[in-house]
């Protein structure tokens, strides 16, 4: 059975992109132009366009135009993994911008997540985390001070996991929900976005092998920059 002539479309387009015919960024000529070069109705040519658009490929600007979306990190939510593997994995260059570092008392929300029965020194971070110099998340992150005693502020700063399994700590597994918000004034000044920009906001408590949760963070990601996918 022949495929319809929209998905013909979308599959030529998507094509001409894997080939770097159309580069990210780039904007693409208008509907009533692709309709005229496939020789079909902008009604077929909206319907491949949009094929693309939920599929992440493309991205419509209110006021502007169509254009080829750039690649967003993706997260496989299970197990545990760093920041920094995953850009990695994925062919881009980690690094973090510290904004504050610092022990504290921990809070009753840290109290509760870490599972500490009364007030405890705890290590409270705030990073951005950057692919590629551009902006990630932002994310503050505590976790036991002694846990992390005689570790040296650099390493933690650049990957608490790396620097915590070079010193001997086996990981394991993380507890993670996501929801959706919109950026404050403060987080859209660190990620370099508009005040009010979707963004999701993800919170973890990561558990060392022995089960002793070691790390209660709260991230809050650039909605069209990353992206988590569920693998059953």
């Amino acid at each position: 059975m022949q495929e319809p002539i929209y998905v013909q479309i979308h599959n030529q387009i998507k094509q001409t992109i894997a080939e770097s015919k159309w580069h990210v960024g780039q904007r693409i000529p208008s509907e009533r132009a692709l309709a005229k070069k496939f020789n079909v109705s902008r009604m077929t040519m909206r319907q491949a366009i949009q094929t693309l658009v939920d599929e992440g490929i493309l991205q419509r600007k209110v006021g502007s135009g169509t254009y080829i979306a750039s690649q967003k990190v993706q997260e496989k939510m299970s197990g545990t993994t760093s920041f920094t593997d995953i850009m990695l994995s994925q062919g881009k260059k980690p690094s973090s911008k510290l904004v504050s570092y610092y022990f504290a008392e921990s809070s009753l929300s840290e109290q509760e997540q870490l599972q500490i029965d009364s007030p405890f020194s705890v290590l409270r971070m705030e990073r951005i985390r950057l692919a590629d110099n551009i902006p990630i998340c932002f994310d503050i992150t505590s976790v036991p001070a002694d846990i992390v005693t005689g570790i040296s502020r650099d390493e933690i700063v650049k990957s608490l996991y790396h620097a915590l399994e070079k010193h001997g700590y086996q990981l394991g597994h993380a507890f993670q929900t996501v929801s959706a918000m919109l950026s404050s004034e403060k987080v859209s000044e660190l990620l370099q976005i508009k005040k009010g920009t979707p963004i999701l906001r993800l919170r973890q408590i990561t558990m060392l092998s022995d089960g002793r949760p070691f790390e209660y963070v709260r991230s809050q990601y650039v909605g069209d920059r990353f992206e988590f996918y569920l693998e059953r």
